[in-house]
């Protein structure tokens, strides 16, 4: 016809045909016999075809079917009967038999042990593998081993019969044989093409270089109309290059396996991927819509592995650019419907397809000649319907591909999918063309300045409805991206922190305190992975915003506590980032010289940490103890800091000297004393630098020569006994004064402490008298000074604890209580009852407990007297500063005095459901403290008492009580929830009748304090069992149901416990507790969906408790339930209807027993 033929037909000028028709008759005059030769061309084949054929063999069998190919292809082959239909099948195939499989078999194997890896639940096809396994095992017993030159004699036999196919194809229909396809694409593989194949159309076949580039003119060849339907025969090419295109080998039987990855395999995808184009190009409207089928057929046949989805991806959208714009918006309409599919995996890769096809040039509707389809071209379909959506889906592992590749959108170079990602996010935009309504509006809409007022105020309303709809869903989207960020897969919380940092880096969401907060906690993650995630994600925030005072701030939070963490990798990464960003920047300075962005920088944090974020101290301090060990601090590193120290940022430059004095003491220390004298003489200095300063002279004592120790002694004496300096500055100078005191001499040391510590006694001594023994000394009272002369006299009586005498501590103790004149006078053997209200002001009276406590420190037999004293303040106190402080004291005084301060802690525990939030997070603290090191054990109701804090109503309180737990106190005793959760059950009920549990003693008060009994509180005693439950083992969660059968359901089966209304609530409870899903062992049925191993790095406890019990068995399990659990529940079931009770409770027990046990072996239990 008129159609441009594919090939051309009329250029074989090597297949002399009109010569080899009279072969027929040169074989009739010779007497050969038409059916004798190809009996003769069969045996050679079937010989060659052999498994241990030799090379000549081999090369006979590929000659002899080249041969037969070309005998066929003669016009009156039919008629002398050639054609023989297995024998032409053999023969096609041949050179799959002729040729070594070594790479083949090696291949085969590696792609099913991937494809195993992929399914690891297809169980059907264990058959199959191991069918191929013995195959292999057969083809290694008789492996026949070939040279370098026998393979060439059967390459360039192979090369023959496959130009003796090629021939054939042109003379020779080949109708309705779908095998012909499969072995051309089979012929991709056989060896690597060098260079690019174009798929032009051939005059020589012998022109062409290697069997690959023979194979897919083979391909062509097939597709002409004389082979049959050009649609089917299509269709035939496309299927079998669909599983080149996908890197599969598609076998005979069960499920297609996967290719090992290597360049030759990339290259024939490849080339695949352009001669489907190059038919489509050529075919159009007869391949397109078979372009279309292809396309979902690779969607649908994609696996999970990472590797392989993305260069599906990148086939799609080589593939998909061949459409037209409407043929493009159909398909895209598939694939939003396919990203609803509930395989995972078409989930997963529908997220890919969309990365790719963002990155290509964005189509215009326009050029849609269906209206209806015109919605699905633009970028902001793609990323608001389809990857956006997909961040909100029910699997974690979709959820955060598709957090992850969001956030790669804004580094797209399109301007189209920026703005996509912005209007998801923010209202900027819109807030911008609201603003601006008069300069962005087109120009059918500028007559509207001069239309009446009401049409034009009617259009703002119109405008502003429309803005704040848009603002209330950006809203919503960033609240779903932090709830993302807090997720409980540890996967989802990294792919949401870096589309975070992206939305932050690029400006569409604001730098807002909340937003950078959340950075900065998900560096103190539970899953190792996550916190290096958060690390990098607020380093990459601060190099791109590093004159934000905020993202500082939120760098400085993250990393810096970072170097403490119980990880070493997590530890190395902060420390790597300390010194990047802030030891690397310490340059000589020069007046005259400019600082660049990243001293800036770093100057800009170190103020931070003097100035707003003191509290990160301690940690930088760690920091510095790991870089000494390390030889950091060179003598230049040193200079160049001390250059520093009188630079508009010298408050930063004194902190790194304070920190790097401590481990590198060798200073130039007339710097140091030059600038102490400048504060002793100007009396101005900054408090910060003063601390600073001090610590570095405390650092260079031992180096100084006697006189200069003196003259710094005086200085600090004089300072001190003005009464003028801050609290944290007499604190620093106190100690300052004991590190120039100190020698190897420890008397020495001792009376120098003596000698200056008690005159600083004596004169707060002093003043306290004159303040607490004179009747109208309250009413003059200065209440700094006061603060003052209590937190000098707490500091210095920790270094001179002999120059306190009883006098000193009945002063400190009439801060607390009123005074009499015979106060003096009382004997310590009767102790005070409480503290009293008096005229002194609450802060003073709450530096008088800080100040008793220290004298406490030094005197066990003050410890004795006071105890009392603090424990009932706790209890009657209304001062919430002072009960603080009575707290910190306490805890303090366990660590020295454990044993009498035991018998205080229920006091301590009893401030957890205390009124005031700052008290309960203050004890949380300093009993995890006490906890974590072992100066409190587990005893009476402690346990039962930071269970009731996680449901504190103050979440960071709650969330801080988790991490307490979690992360701090249960690494220590992996044991501790099982062991307790039963007793949780009688306490938190406030039921006393069991013979065991819930036992211990409370005052009245607090079992009213911390009861959670009744409906009321019910969800909040669910909240902790799911707490608990949740990081359970499942041998823990095993063995708790067969406990609580014993130990609860018994106890009412053999009326040991009465089925009153109390027990009625116990009994119903316990039924409620074993039906939660919580309850489920984990290791017997995972959710779908969710890969194995993903929250491995944040568990608690080690995988092979979980894994090794032998309870995981189902038979066990099914045993077990059977023998101890049925007969109970027949037992009860009986009582419980004879009583009336919680019947309900039991048959919801029954019916979602047998779901938690799914694959089990579990069946349903019909009670008559």
């Amino acid at each position: 016809g008129d159609q441009k033929p594919l090939v051309e037909l009329d250029c074989f000028d090597m297949y002399p045909m009109l010569h080899l028709q009279n072969i027929w008759a040169i074989l009739v005059e010779n007497r050969v016999s038409v059916k004798s030769l190809v009996a003769v061309l069969s045996f050679l084949v079937l010989t060659g075809k052999a498994k241990g054929a030799n090379v000549q063999q081999r090369v006979g069998g590929l000659h002899a079917s080249s041969l037969y190919l070309l005998l066929l292809g003669i016009p009156g082959s039919i008629a002398h009967k050639v054609f023989h239909e297995v024998l032409l099948d053999v023969c096609s195939d041949l050179w799959s038999h002729c040729w070594p499989q070594e790479s083949g078999k090696k291949r085969k194997k590696d792609g099913l042990k991937s494809s195993q890896a992929e399914g690891k639940r297809s169980r059907p096809q264990r058959k199959d593998i191991a069918d191929l396994e013995v195959d292999e095992e057969e083809e290694e017993e008789e492996e026949v081993h070939f040279s370098g030159p026998d393979l060439m004699k059967i390459r360039d036999a192979v090369i023959l019969l496959v130009q003796s196919l090629l021939r054939l194809l042109h003379t020779f229909p080949l109708k309705d044989r779908p095998q012909n396809a499969s072995n051309f694409t089979q012929l991709l593989y056989f060896e690597p093409v060098i260079g690019e194949l174009t798929f032009a159309t051939v005059q020589d076949i012998t022109k062409l270089r290697s069997v690959p580039e023979m194979a897919f003119y083979g391909l062509q060849l097939l597709c002409l109309p004389k082979h049959g339907n050009q649609r089917e025969s299509l269709r035939r090419v496309f299927h079998c290059l669909l599983y080149v295109i996908l890197m599969m080998n598609k076998g005979t039987r069960g499920k297609p396996s996967l290719l090992t990855l290597n360049q030759a395999i990339l290259s024939t995808r490849d080339q695949a991927i352009h001669f489907v184009c190059h038919l489509v190009e050529v075919l159009k409207e007869l391949a397109l819509p078979l372009l279309h089928i292809l396309l979902q057929h690779i969607c649908f046949q994609m696996v999970e592995k990472s590797e392989f989805r993305s260069h599906g991806a990148q086939a799609v959208g080589m593939l998909i650019s061949e459409m037209t714009s409407t043929d493009y918006a159909c398909f895209i309409k598939w694939l939003f419907n396919f990203s609803r599919h509930t395989k995972m995996v078409c989930r997963l890769f529908s997220v890919d397809v969309v990365m790719v096809l963002l990155e290509q040039v964005e189509r215009r509707p326009e050029e849609c000649q269906d209206p209806h389809l015109a919605c699905f071209l633009p970028s902001k379909f793609l990323i608001q319907s389809l990857l956006f959506r997909s961040a909100d889906g029910r699997s974690p592992t979709v959820q955060g591909h598709a957090l992850s590749c969001l956030a790669q959108c804004l580094e797209l170079p399109s301007l189209n999918v920026t703005r996509a990602v912005h209007n998801l996010f923010s209202a900027s935009e819109k807030t911008h063309t609201h603003t601006h309504t008069h300069t962005h509006t087109h120009t059918k809409h500028q007559s509207l300045a001069f239309s009446p007022p009401l049409q034009f105020n009617l259009h703002l309303i119109r405008r502003d409805v429309s803005y704040y709809i848009f603002f209330n869903a950006a809203k919503e989207n960033v609240a779903l991206l932090l709830r993302r960020v807090k997720d409980s897969k540890t996967n989802v919380r990294k792919s949401a922190l870096q589309a975070l940092v992206g939305l932050l880096k690029h400006d569409v969401i604001p730098m807002s305190l909340e937003n950078l907060a959340m950075l900065s906690e998900r560096c103190r993650d539970p899953a190792v992975s996550v916190k290096k995630k958060a690390l990098q994600s607020v380093g990459e925030l601060l190099i791109a915003r590093p004159e934000c005072s905020a993202v500082q701030k939120a760098w400085l939070q993250g990393v810096v506590p970072a170097v403490v963490d119980s990880e070493n990798s997590v530890q190395d990464k902060a420390l790597e980032a300390l010194d990047q960003i802030l030891l690397s920047q310490v340059k000589l300075y020069s007046a005259s010289c400019h600082l660049d962005t990243s001293q800036r920088l770093a100057w800009d944090l170190l103020c931070l940490l003097c100035h707003d974020c003191q509290n990160l101290s301690q940690y930088f301090s760690r920091a510095f103890t790991t870089w000494s060990k390390q030889d950091k601090f060179t003598p230049t590193f040193t200079t160049n800091l001390i250059s520093h120290t009188e630079a508009d940022h010298a408050d930063g430059a004194w902190l790194l000297l304070s920190k790097v004095a401590a481990s590198s003491p060798r200073l130039p220390y007339g710097k140091i004393l030059d600038t102490w004298d400048s504060i002793v003489s100007s009396k101005g200095a900054n408090v910060t630098t003063c601390c600073h300063i001090l610590s570095v002279i405390g650092n260079i004592a031992a180096y100084l020569n006697e006189d200069t120790k003196d003259r710094i002694v005086n200085d600090l004496m004089y300072l001190l006994k003005t009464f003028n300096l801050s609290l944290e500055v007499i604190s620093a100078a106190v100690e300052t004064l004991y590190q120039l005191g100190c020698t190897e001499d420890i008397k020495l040391t001792q009376a120098f402490l003596n000698q200056h510590g008690g005159e600083l006694v004596s004169i707060c001594e002093f003043y306290l008298a004159a303040i607490i023994l004179n009747e109208n000394g309250a009413q003059n009272l200065n209440e700094e000074l006061m603060v003052k002369h209590l937190h000098t006299l707490g500091v210095v009586s920790l270094l001179c604890p002999a120059k306190v005498g009883k006098r000193t501590v009945l002063l400190v103790e009439s801060v607390l209580t009123t005074h009499s004149d015979k106060l003096i006078e009382l004997p310590a053997s009767q102790p005070l009852s409480q503290f009293k209200a008096n005229s002194l002001p609450t802060r003073v009276r709450a530096h008088g407990v800080i100040t008793l406590g220290k004298l406490c420190l030094q005197h066990e037999e003050l410890v004795q007297r006071y105890l009392p004293v603090f424990a009932r303040e706790l209890e009657v106190g209304t001062e919430v500063a002072v009960r603080n402080n009575v707290v910190v004291i306490m805890c303090d005084l366990c660590v020295r005095y454990t044993t009498l301060v035991d018998h205080y802690i229920p006091n301590i525990s009893a401030c957890l459901r205390d009124n005031e939030a700052v008290i309960r997070e203050q004890t949380l603290i300093m009993l995890t403290n006490l906890l974590q090191e072992e100066f409190v054990k587990w005893k009476g109701s402690l346990f039962f008492r930071f269970m009731v804090v996680l449901v504190d109503p103050v979440p960071a309180i709650a969330s801080m009580c988790q991490y307490c737990l979690l992360h701090l106190l249960l690494k220590k005793n992996p044991e501790m929830f099982s062991q307790h959760f039963i007793e949780c059950i009688f306490h938190f009920n406030s039921y006393c009748k069991h013979k065991s549990y819930n036992k211990f003693p409370q005052s009245e008060s607090e079992k009213v304090r911390f009861s959670l009994k009744g409906v009321q509180n019910r969800g909040k005693r669910f909240q902790i069992y799911r707490f608990l439950l949740e990081h359970f083992t499942d041998a823990q969660r095993f063995n708790i149901s067969n406990k609580i059968n014993q130990t609860v359901l018994a106890c009412f089966v053999d009326e040991e416990l009465p089925l009153d209304a109390d027990g009625a609530e116990i009994l119903s409870e316990t039924f409620n507790i074993l039906s939660l899903k919580e309850m489920k062992l984990q290791a017997i049925s995972a959710p779908a969906g969710v890969t194995a191993g993903e929250e491995a790095e944040a568990r608690t406890w080690p995988q092979w408790l979980r894994l090794s019990s032998s309870c995981f068995d189902p038979q066990v399990q099914k045993k077990a339930f059977i023998e101890n659990t049925v007969p109970l529940i027949i037992s009860l079931k009986s009582l419980l209807e004879q009583k009336r009770s919680v019947l309900r409770e039991l048959m919801a027990y029954l019916q979602v027993r047998p779901q938690h046990r799914n694959g089990g072996g579990y069946t349903h239990i019909h009670l008559k």
